[in-house]
């Protein structure tokens, strides 16, 4: 894997604030052994504890990919960006790396990797491919909000499983930008879901979404998938996407 961004896609939200990166995670042979040689000793030893090759490559891929987006945007060597997890889990900047107040995350899923960088705001990303999921009834009434369950039974059968989706990619985004993860409850907030509605927060506790201090945004980051970006403080919506 080349240092640099030589290839996927990148989106704009807003220049030098917010950006969106995709890349695809399936590779093999020399790019392969290029992209192991980026990482640190944990990351090595993580991606040799999974279960098959196909893990195995694609995390290689992401911790690889996200080390050099990471260098390309602080002028580092992949090798040289210092990284550390937050209490559950959320990667950040680490050591001299973390004065450059950069924030970042990150979501893959099938093959596809997307990559969120915010400077000096917290940022959470989450893509699912749209796929049957004879589970989501029952998931909407177990961890999704009354507010929520109403606007899921509202819908259309046509459009429950878009509605599912997006209300989870939506949720996941939210805790993974908090940093507290799945430990949120995710009945303590409340997100849109109608298709063909805008994405929004519309309560986070016990204040009113357009002053919780978070802006959530849905994007497409490719055919069949759905995605969901939130920011910190950011309130302007994503001017364009570019593919």
């Amino acid at each position: 894997m080349a240092q640099g961004e030589t290839s996927g896609s990148r989106s704009m939200l807003r220049p030098a604030a917010v950006e969106l990166v995709t890349r695809q995670l399936d590779i093999d042979g020399a790019a392969l052994a290029a992209a192991v040689a980026t990482l640190n000793t944990a990351e090595r030893q993580k991606a040799a504890r999974l279960a098959t090759a196909g893990l195995r490559r694609r995390y290689v891929a992401t911790h690889a990919t996200l080390r050099c987006l990471l260098g390309s945007r602080l002028g580092l060597p992949p090798q040289a960006v210092e990284l550390a997890c937050g209490r559950y889990g959320k990667p950040a900047l680490a050591g001299a790396c973390a004065a450059a107040d950069l924030h970042f995350n990150l979501s893959h899923c099938d093959g596809l990797a997307v990559f969120a960088f915010a400077e000096g705001a917290e940022v959470g990303v989450d893509i699912e491919r749209l796929r049957p999921m004879p589970m989501a009834d029952h998931l909407v009434a177990s961890f999704f909000s009354r507010r929520e369950q109403a606007a899921y039974r509202a819908l259309p059968a046509r459009h429950k499983l878009l509605g599912f989706f997006n209300a989870w990619t939506r949720k996941e985004a939210f805790v993974k930008a908090t940093g507290d993860g799945l430990r949120h409850p995710l009945d303590a907030f409340d997100v849109s879901l109608a298709p063909g509605t805008p994405a929004r927060l519309q309560r986070v506790g016990r204040l009113g979404g357009e002053v919780c201090g978070w802006a959530l945004h849905s994007f497409q980051p490719g055919p069949g998938f759905v995605g969901a970006l939130v920011v910190g403080g950011q309130a302007t919506p994503p001017a364009a996407w570019v593919h």
